[in-house]
């Protein structure tokens, strides 16, 4: 049976240690970095090798929203818009917002599945506010719930059609953070009356097949603890009052917002309520040292059943649910509207 874990790749190429790791651990996914993506035909090659240590069509995930969030890059890939370039086609259109972002989403997903990638780590459903760290900045739908919202459905929506399962993040929000996660843990000191604006944005796409979390601590109700670790973030909050069933994935559990070992980490997660561990190594480099690291959250996560088994199996299900698509044509009208953004030379 598949470990509830995602694990990564330390280069291009899948090392022997890892492929021994994925054999003998199983990880229920494997996101790939920037630094796994050189080329398409490199990157199938990868695929297949993590697909043949595994022994299954293990689900491939990536993080492609577009803009400077990115890890397929030009000019081996098209180019795709940031949130904010979205916002401002709906904020003059709404309808016509809705069909540029479904479009935008399609041809990723396009792009992602002919890879064999059929899970992004994408829409962002953050709200942010004046003074906040621009860690979402740009890669925002918008300050308000409604449009976020109804932009990050659009979204999930496009990637859908084209068979790639989508993963809203960060839940429950991720915008007011006045510091970057992946260096400490910000601390959010607003009040139930604020947050719940930053709540109501996921409770629009509480639908989704599965949500990131935050490695946020909300000082109102469970202060100093990142809600990936929080029981009452995510019982109270996520799954109660926000309303989200699907899987739920922590952040980075590399991140340097969360204390402790990676072990100790990964354990506080799955007891909080998170389904699936997710680790990126996003500060190594040394092959080794991102192995090491690999193996530590991989033993530490359990067996992947029950309820998020069947979490899990919804978004797997997604890869087969493919419609088609006349790429011509969606490029043509994806370059009416973006004609400055587009398909690499």
């Amino acid at each position: 049976m598949a470990k509830a874990c995602i694990l990564s790749v330390s280069g291009s190429v899948l090392t022997p240690g890892e492929a021994d790791l994925f054999k003998a651990q199983n990880p229920w996914g494997v996101i790939l970095m920037g630094r796994s993506c050189v080329s398409r035909d490199q990157v199938r090659r990868l695929v297949a090798d993590i697909w043949d240590s595994t022994g299954r069509k293990t689900l491939i995930f990536i993080d492609q929203e577009g803009g400077r969030v990115a890890r397929l890059k030009a000019p081996e890939w098209p180019l795709f818009p940031r949130g904010a370039d979205y916002a401002a086609i709906y904020e003059k259109d709404a309808e016509l917002g809705r069909e540029a972002c479904w479009l935008g989403h399609r041809l990723i997903a396009s792009e992602l599945a002919s890879l064999s990638i059929h899970a992004d780590c994408a829409p962002v459903v953050d709200l942010p506010v004046p003074g906040a760290h621009d860690v979402i900045g740009d890669r925002a739908f918008g300050a308000e719930p409604e449009q976020a919202a109804d932009l990050a459905q659009a979204a999930m929506a496009g990637l859908h059609a084209g068979g790639v399962a989508s993963v809203i993040k960060h839940i429950p929000g991720h915008g007011r953070s006045m510091a970057d996660s992946h260096l400490q843990l910000p601390r959010i000191t607003a009040g139930d009356n604020e947050l719940s604006k930053d709540f109501d944005a996921f409770s629009r796409v509480a639908d989704a097949p599965m949500a990131m979390t935050a490695h946020i601590a909300y000082e109102a109700y469970d202060p100093g603890k990142a809600a990936t670790v929080s029981r009452y973030m995510i019982q109270e909050i996520i799954r109660g009052r926000i309303g989200f069933d699907g899987l739920l994935m922590t952040d980075d559990l590399g991140m340097r917002a969360l204390g402790g070992s990676l072990a100790e980490r990964a354990h506080a997660s799955i007891a909080a309520g998170c389904d699936v561990l997710l680790h990126c190594s996003g500060f190594l480099k040394d092959p080794a040292e991102i192995l090491a690291e690999m193996t530590e959250v991989a033993e530490a996560a359990p067996v992947l059943a029950g309820r998020p088994a069947e979490r899990a199996a919804a978004a797997d299900a997604i890869a087969q649910q493919a419609e088609p698509i006349e790429p011509a044509k969606a490029w043509q009208r994806f370059h009416e509207l973006f004609p400055n953004v587009g398909a690499a030379e």
